[in-house]
C-alpha cells in the first residue's frame, strides 16, 4: 500500500502541477502576452476563459479514460493520462507570443489547454482507483486520501518553481521567457511519474470483476445519472473556493491591490502546504465517523468562512490573508480528502471509473471553470469585493444540499466489527 500511495501521489501531483502552473501563468503574464489588445482587464479575462477551457475537457477526459479503466483495467489509464498531460504542458511553453504569430499564439494555447483538461480527466480516476481498490475497507479513506494530497504537491512544486523565478529574474526576464521554463520541466517531471508507475499491478476489484461492461458511459447515464449530477453539484463549491484562493485572488491583489507577486505566492502556498499535511489526518476521521458528515461539515464550514475570507483578503495583510485562505483551504479539505474514497464507493466496479470520474470532473467544470471569470467580474468596482463572497456562499449552499441527498458509503456503517474481529469488507 505505501508503494501504490508514493505512485499515485507523484503521479497526480505531477499531473496538477501541469494545469496549475497554467493558472498561475494566466494569472500574472498570458493576458498581455497573448491577448496585447485587449485591456488589462478583458486580456485578464481572456488568459482565465483559456483557463476554464481545461476544465471543460476534463468530462470528456473522465468519459475517454474512464471507458478504458472500466473496460482494460486501471493500470493504463494512469500512463495514457500522464503522457498526454506531460506532453501539452511542454508543448504550452514553446507556444510564441502573439506579437509572433498572431492570433494562432492564443488558439495554440486554446488547443493545448484543452489537451491538458483531457489528460487530468483521466488520472484522477485511475490513480484513486488504484489506491481506493487495493486498499483495506477499514482504512480505505486513508489510503485513497494520499492521491489527493497530489494536488496540493503540485500547487506548491508550480509555484515554487514561479516563486524563484519571480524573485531571480527581472519583470521583463520573466514575461520574455522566465514564464516558460516551468511548463519545460513538465517533460523531465512526466518522465519521472512513468517511471514510478511501471511496476505497479492490477487491482483487485478489476480483475475480480468477470464481464465488463460495452459503453460504461451510457451504464452510468442510464442508470446512476442522478447520483453524477448530486456529486458534481456537491464538489462544486470545493473547486470555486480552492481556485479562488490559488487563482484569482492572485490577480485581484497583485494587480488591485498593489501587493508584491511574491508576497501573495507565499501566503498562498502556506496555506496550501498545511492543507497537504493535514490530508490524511481528515480522511482517518472520514475512516472513523463516515464520508458523508465530513463533507457536510467542511461544506458548511466554507459557506460561513466566505465573507471573513474575501474581507482579509481586501486588507493586503499578508498574515490576515493567510489566515483567509488557510481558513477556506481547512474546510476544503474536510470535503476533498475522503472523496478519493466516497465517489468510488458510490459506484459498482463495472462502471467505478467513468462514474466517480465523471461525477468528479464535472464539478471542476461547475465550480472551477467559470470562478475564476465570474470573480475577476464581479470585483471590478472599488472597494472590498463582497460579490465574490456571495457567489462563493451560493455555490456553497448548493453543494451543501448536494451532499444532503447523498448516502453514507463507510462500510463500518454497514456492520461495525466486534472486539477483536476483521473489519467487514466493503460492498461490491
Amino acid at each position: 500500500m505505501v508503494r501504490l500511495a508514493a505512485a499515485s501521489l507523484a503521479g497526480t501531483a505531477i499531473e496538477f502541477y501541469d494545469f496549475f502552473v497554467y493558472g498561475t501563468a494566466a494569472a500574472l503574464v498570458l493576458g498581455p502576452l497573448f491577448f496585447p489588445t485587449f485591456s488589462a482587464l478583458a486580456g485578464t479575462l481572456a488568459a482565465f476563459g483559456t483557463f476554464g477551457v481545461g476544465f471543460l475537457a476534463r468530462p470528456l477526459g473522465s468519459v475517454v479514460f474512464g471507458h478504458i479503466g472500466d473496460r482494460y483495467g486501471r493500470r493504463p489509464v494512469m500512463f495514457a493520462s500522464l503522457t498526454l498531460t506531460g506532453l501539452a504542458t511542454v508543448a504550452v511553453g514553446c507556444v510564441p507570443a502573439y506579437a509572433t504569430i498572431g492570433v494562432a499564439a492564443p488558439a495554440l494555447l486554446l488547443l493545448l489547454r484543452f489537451l491538458q483538461g483531457l489528460g487530468l480527466g483521466g488520472e484522477w480516476g485511475g490513480a484513486v482507483l488504484l489506491t481506493a481498490e487495493h486498499a483495506p475497507a477499514h482504512r480505505r479513506a486513508l489510503w485513497a486520501s494520499f492521491p489527493q494530497i497530489g494536488p496540493s504537491t503540485g500547487f506548491l512544486l508550480a509555484n515554487g518553481v514561479v516563486l524563484a523565478l519571480s524573485a531571480g529574474l527581472t519583470d521583463a526576464e520573466f514575461r520574455d521567457w522566465g514564464w516558460r521554463v516551468p511548463f519545460w520541466g513538465a517533460g523531465l517531471l512526466a518522465l519521472t511519474g512513468l517511471l514510478l508507475r511501471t511496476s505497479l499491478a492490477e487491482t483487485p476489484q478489476f480483475r475480480e470483476m468477470g464481464e465488463p461492461a460495452r459503453l460504461p458511459v451510457l451504464e452510468v447515464a442510464r442508470g446512476h445519472w442522478r447520483l453524477v449530477l448530486l456529486t458534481a453539484g456537491a464538489l462544486a463549491i470545493g473547486y470555486a473556493v480552492f481556485y479562488t484562493v490559488s487563482t484569482w485572488s492572485l490577480a485581484y491583489a497583485t494587480e488591485r491591490l498593489g501587493v508584491d507577486r511574491t508576497v501573495m505566492l507565499v501566503c498562498i502556498m502556506a496555506a496550501v502546504a498545511v492543507m497537504g499535511v493535514l490530508t490524511p489526518f481528515a480522511a482517518l476521521l472520514g475512516d472513523r465517523y463516515g464520508r458523508r458528515p465530513l463533507c457536510l461539515a467542511g461544506c458548511a464550514a466554507t459557506v460561513g468562512w466566505m465573507f471573513p475570507m474575501v474581507a482579509l483578503l481586501g486588507t493586503a495583510e499578508p498574515l490576515l490573508m493567510f489566515a483567509g485562505f488557510l481558513g477556506a483551504m481547512l474546510a476544503f479539505i474536510l470535503m476533498f480528502a475522503v472523496i478519493a474514497a466516497y465517489l468510488p464507493e458510490l459506484y459498482e466496479p463495472r462502471v467505478r471509473c467513468t462514474g466517480a470520474a465523471v461525477g468528479y470532473n464535472l464539478g471542476g467544470v461547475l465550480g472551477g471553470a467559470l470562478t475564476p471569470i465570474v470573480a475577476t467580474a464581479l470585483s471590478r468596482g472599488d472597494g472590498t469585493p463582497w460579490g465574490v463572497a456571495g457567489y462563493l456562499t451560493g455555490i456553497g449552499l448548493l453543494s451543501l444540499g448536494c451532499f444532503a441527498l447523498l448516502p453514507e458509503t463507510r462500510p463500518a456503517a454497514v456492520a461495525e466489527p466486534g472486539p477483536g474481529a476483521e473489519p467487514e469488507a466493503a460492498p461490491a
